[in-house]
């Protein structure tokens, strides 16, 4: 699970992405194949492959990743309606393995999701 991934070189400024947040831990951009109006990724910036892959070191960076993404539901105009979204492994529906967090919104959501 240590190889690189488009995350990674996204994370590194060496591909590009529609960036709609950064800062020095992570940031977020619009996903490429959006499930809804509104699909945006928040990616951290240290490569974990997977949240449980994540340790005790990562707590902060895990809870900033949240804040943030409450910022950017914000910020693209979700306010207080949408969806936050981890998929920890292949059999969960993860295809590329470096934590990512999706928003999604823009439209009504139904439950259960899968």
């Amino acid at each position: 699970m240590s190889e690189d991934t488009i995350f990674g070189k996204i994370a590194r400024g060496e591909a590009p992405a529609n960036i709609v947040y950064e800062d020095d831990q992570c940031l977020a951009f619009r996903d490429m194949f959006p499930a809804a109006p509104m699909h945006i990724l928040i990616i951290p910036r240290k490569a974990i492959p997977r949240l449980c892959d994540a340790s005790e070191e990562d707590q902060s960076l895990l809870g900033h990743m949240l804040l943030v993404a409450s910022k950017v539901a914000e910020q693209e105009g979700l306010g207080d309606k949408y969806r936050l979204v981890i998929n920890n492994g292949e059999g969960a529906g993860q295809s590329v393995f470096h934590l990512h967090m999706h928003i999604i919104g823009g439209r009504s959501l139904s439950w259960p999701p899968g």
